[in-house]
């Protein structure tokens, strides 16, 4: 015992050595976080549903990170009996194959909302993010009344949509090309969403903000929370593929 406090002296007094040690301790570190990825492709096992998002969906995830609601809400439900009878279903690594970057977070002041979607009305998200009290009597959320106002950009959703294509996510030339228009459709109930529901499985068409003469970055924002776990058949997907254990560690 006397002679590892000795050496452990004898190191941490060495910066020379110290260094060496640490570097060491990091690059294992390193291998161990970096060699699965090379591997990701058989990691995580594809499940029925699962699809990337529409270029609304995309934009109000966008705003989601922007406005940092990720750091109040995880999006990850971990495998236990007490957070699947509270939030719903675990989750599994297949949901958060398109999302760059993925959203489980690792600190809840308020609820996980990996399964937020369809759970609430359009009218109560945009009452809770206008006014979270008004719902929510003791919530320490700051209010978003000002996405009611400002118009969505949408000039750069192409971009976007180019970049994540780039990193993975199976966006077709098609639906690259017609992002602008297909961000218009979902948000606009009367508009002609054939097409966008060809390329959007499951896709969800009506005025989310309650304004349908423009669409505002709360369109996009409850549009995004409300695909949020409705994408798959979780009895289903449940049978398909292990949850996923490594966010929650």
């Amino acid at each position: 015992m006397a002679f590892r406090i000795i050496e452990h002296a004898k190191l941490e007094r060495n910066v020379a050595l110290l260094g060496v040690f640490a570097l060491v301790t990091v690059m294992i570190g390193g291998l161990v976080q970096i060699t699965p990825l090379f591997w990701i492709d058989s990691t995580i096992e594809k499940v029925e549903g699962v699809r990337p998002y529409t270029p609304l969906e995309q934009a109000g995830r966008n705003i989601y990170i922007r406005e940092g609601c990720y750091v109040c809400h995880s999006q990850q439900v971990r495998p236990f009996r007490d957070e699947v009878e509270r939030y719903g279903p675990y989750s599994l690594a297949a949901e958060s194959m398109y999302d760059h970057p993925f959203q489980w977070g690792s600190k809840r002041t308020g609820p996980d909302l990996a399964r937020v979607g369809g759970r609430y009305s359009d009218e109560w998200h945009r009452a809770h993010l206008k006014d979270p009290r008004a719902v929510v009597p003791e919530s320490i959320m700051p209010p978003y009344a000002f996405l009611a106002e400002k118009a969505l950009r949408t000039d750069d959703i192409v971009a976007q949509l180019t970049a994540l294509s780039r990193v993975g996510v199976p966006y077709s030339k098609e639906a690259i090309a017609k992002a602008a228009a297909d961000l218009e459709a979902q948000a606009n109930p009367d508009a002609d969403a054939t097409e966008l529901k060809k390329r959007y499985p499951k896709v969800q068409v009506r005025d989310y903000d309650g304004d349908p003469t423009k669409i505002t970055e709360m369109d996009a924002l409850v549009s995004y929370l409300q695909v949020l776990g409705t994408m798959v058949d979780h009895k289903k997907a449940a049978s398909q593929q292990v949850p996923n254990e490594g966010a929650a560690k």
